[in-house]
């Protein structure tokens, strides 16, 4: 709660700053002015009008920032409804992250079924991460009735590559994985000739904005960055819309 005060008190500061300007100038005009001003290597993808007073929010890839309409000061930070408690930053960092689920390229993913897999999820995992480890060893573990696909995004170390090579060669892909990923047997090393689909996601993962392992997208096109336990994905398993 102390966060959401600051974030007031910030906001505060930031309309009466506001106060008394002549002419609303547009949302392109506002990128303009801001962009420069928050560095060389800094890009806004767009400016928008929020409905809390004097607020612009200023999009930067999956990530969001507050201005004024001078576009003098920035606020980096949550904007609370105090009435509702709800996260209104959060809520639409979120809808900015939602992809199309079906737009996946799921043939570059291990498939595990599990039940009768009539819900659907996709894992972004690296095989040294050990979040992932716990992910596979307590949660998904644990969780019936769920297809899973799993990305393999090697950005931990070189190594990350091989071993994950050395799993999609296996022959049974999803069996390797876990052997694995929860019990540490790892994969019998492929051959030279096999061609793994590694690059392919490194490329998706960082299109994605996924700066981190395990990441969880949901049928809704939805995600939700880092291990959870099994309550919380039941939860968002039963509120995502198939």
């Amino acid at each position: 709660m102390r966060k959401s005060k600051f974030a007031l008190l910030s906001l505060s500061f930031l309309m009466a700053s506001c106060v008394g300007a002549q002419t609303p100038p547009t949302t392109d005009q506002i990128k303009k002015l801001i962009e420069p001003r928050l560095g060389m290597n800094v890009k806004v993808d767009s400016v928008t009008e929020t409905p809390y007073s004097g607020l612009y929010e200023v999009r930067i890839g999956n990530d969001i920032l507050y201005t004024d309409k001078t576009a003098t000061y920035v606020f980096n930070g949550y904007v609370f409804n105090v009435t509702t408690g709800a996260n209104l930053t959060r809520e639409r960092i979120d809808e900015i992250n939602k992809i199309k689920f079906s737009d996946l390229p799921l043939d570059k993913a291990i498939k595990s079924v599990k039940g009768d897999g009539s819900r659907v999820i996709a894992v972004f995992e690296d095989p040294n991460c050990g979040y992932c480890k716990r992910l596979r060893q307590t949660t998904l573990k644990e969780t019936d009735n769920v297809t899973i696909y799993t990305f393999m995004y090697n950005i931990l170390s070189d190594d990350s590559f091989v071993k994950s090579k050395n799993i999609w060669c296996s022959p049974d892909r999803a069996k390797a994985w876990d052997d694995w990923m929860i019990g540490g047997k790892p994969a019998v090393v492929a051959a030279e000739s096999c061609a793994s689909p590694n690059e392919e996601v490194l490329a998706l993962g960082r299109k994605l904005g996924i700066s981190g392992t395990p990441a969880i997208f949901f049928a809704d096109g939805s995600r939700i960055p880092g291990a959870i336990d099994t309550k919380t994905l039941e939860e968002k398993l039963n509120k995502t819309k198939q």
